[in-house]
């Protein structure tokens, strides 16, 4: 199936299309105008996305809304957690914000979670979620990933301690809530189509 990815994100063009073949992902057609992320959850930023990409191209559409959670901010940023330094703000900026409001001989204790939406051009919508639970580290480490993965130490990690920014790309798509969630929906499309 072709599915039209409801972002401009490049980081999620390449893992969905890694973590949904053997579905073929394709980029957001230049012009198409996405809505604002003002739902009040993930799942409603991602149907919203979704809905809009689908209904703008005619396709199938999938759309992603994720983020972190962290249980010292009462699940904050949440939701805001790609403008949680500002509107514009870098992963640089959002990821200093959230290690001076987290302090690291406090609560520590983080999520990941991923919405998945999948829209057909008649309309029809599957939601699936994803979490990875972990730690959050004051000591930046990796190269790999993307926004707070140097901080993100996973739980059920492959290395003792290793954060989402120093694991492979596999080992990453095992455990994060993208693939997680991306699992899931590949098993209803399986289920579908069987």
């Amino acid at each position: 199936m072709r599915l039209v990815l409801a972002s401009r994100n490049e980081h999620k063009l390449r893992e969905l299309s890694v973590l949904l073949s053997p579905h073929e992902v394709v980029a957001l057609p230049e012009g198409v105008q996405l809505p604002p992320e003002d739902g009040a959850t993930f799942a409603a930023n991602a149907l919203d996305k979704a809905r809009a990409a689908s209904s703008a191209t005619g396709l199938t559409a999938v759309a992603d809304d994720s983020g972190i959670e962290a249980a010292a901010l009462g699940g904050a940023p949440g939701i805001r957690s790609a403008r949680f330094a500002g509107d514009g703000a870098s992963d640089e900026e959002n990821l200093a914000k959230l290690l001076r409001e987290v302090p690291p001989d406090g609560d520590t204790r983080v999520a990941y979670v991923c919405a998945l939406a999948l829209v057909r051009s008649d309309g029809a919508a599957t939601l699936v979620e994803g979490r990875c639970t972990g730690r959050l580290s004051h000591e930046l480490r990796g190269e790999g990933g993307f926004g707070y993965d140097p901080a993100f130490v996973p739980d059920d990690g492959p290395g003792a301690g290793l954060t989402m920014a120093e694991l492979s790309v596999a080992q990453k798509d095992a455990i994060s809530h993208r693939g997680r969630a991306a699992r899931s929906l590949l098993a209803l499309l399986d289920k579908e189509a069987g």
